[in-house]
């Protein structure tokens, strides 16, 4: 994205001349993935992947075009649930966003650093979670001087030591919500210009889901900018100021919170 002239309002991202500065533009996007020996079957579920699916032009190649000419734009201070039916698209979409995966056709502009919940804060299963606490802030750009005084708080966020030392044990003797909630508290403890989270919600109880939400307020007040993928309704309804709805790789519906979340009740029949 071309760099900006005006300074930016930190408490409202906006610039002085009181427009809002984007974070990501997708123009056109369009991600293919190419599946070699990938084969249709009979059953519901592969029919309707096959739908989506085009015989590529090498033998034994299929095209998977998961998302579909998506254009919109973010801006500083917006916290955007994506939302949308199993396969929709929306993971795949955050990838791009990332720079993980190469576009087919059209482009993806961002201004600052991406980062993707559990690929920037990569843990590692025979390091203790002390060790991936410090690895996965040097991987988001933190200073060892800014993990050492952050330490406590990701690992009291975390709250993984509430039924033990687990903080000094190796990663493999967590469980599955453990190490979703160290890693979302990693990722958390830094300001991020565009924070991508991929179902960090639908882990842990209430009490980990209210300061995970309150976390993500606090991101946008910073003028960041927060994508979130949730099939939590109310997760999207208690974080969110703007929704996208994808269906089949295709941008359904873009505006408010309340209004997207209405028609995509209407469509699913919850």
């Amino acid at each position: 994205m071309a760099e900006q002239n005006a300074e930016q309002n930190p408490q409202q991202g906006t610039t002085e001349t009181g427009e809002r500065r984007p974070t990501v533009i997708a123009d056109d996007l369009h991600i293919v993935y190419r599946v070699n020996g990938a084969k249709t079957g009979k059953g519901s579920a592969t029919a309707a992947l096959s739908r989506i699916l085009k015989r590529g032009e090498e033998r034994g190649v299929r095209k998977v075009h998961a998302v579909r000419g998506v254009s919109f734009v973010s801006y500083r201070g917006e916290a955007i649930g994506l939302i949308g039916s199993n396969g929709s698209g929306k993971s795949t979409l955050l990838r791009a966003i990332a720079g993980l995966l190469p576009a087919e056709k059209g482009r993806v502009y961002t201004d600052g650093q991406p980062s993707l919940l559990g690929v920037n804060a990569a843990l590692m299963n025979d390091l203790t979670g002390e060790r991936n606490v410090i690895l996965g802030g040097l991987a988001m750009g933190m200073s060892r001087e800014q993990i050492k005084e952050r330490y406590q708080g990701i690992v009291d966020f975390s709250g993984i030591n509430e039924k033990g030392d687990f903080i000094t044990l190796p990663m493999r003797t967590y469980s599955s919500g453990m190490a979703a909630r160290l890693r979302f508290s990693i990722a958390a403890a830094k300001d991020h210009d565009v924070l991508m989270i991929d179902e960090a919600l639908a882990t842990g109880d209430r009490k980990f889901q209210k300061r995970s939400e309150e976390r993500i307020r606090e991101l946008r007040k910073e003028a960041g900018t927060v994508f979130l993928v949730s099939h939590n309704n109310k997760s999207i309804r208690d974080t969110c100021n703007r929704v996208l709805w994808l269906e089949r790789g295709e941008l359904r519906m873009d505006g408010p919170t309340e209004e997207v979340l209405k028609e995509y009740e209407k469509f699913t029949g919850k």
